[in-house]
């Protein structure tokens, strides 16, 4: 799940500093959601699908 949110970030020319100010989160709390220091709550992952335009099934690696 990690690589994929980062993979989509980086496809999408965006610095961790930018998803962070959409998330309303800090850069910090991001590259700790990215690295999987920490488990992302539900409520960031449906944002994260409704930014990218994907499922959260994806984001979770459930589904390509």
């Amino acid at each position: 799940m990690y690589k994929r949110i980062r993979d989509l970030r980086e496809d999408h020319d965006l610095s961790q500093e930018q998803l962070a100010e959409y998330l309303h989160i800090s850069q910090s709390t991001y590259s700790r959601y990215e690295s999987g220091y920490l488990d992302i709550p539900s409520a960031v992952l449906i944002a994260l699908s409704q930014f990218y335009k994907v499922s959260v099934d994806y984001l979770l690696g459930l589904t390509d």
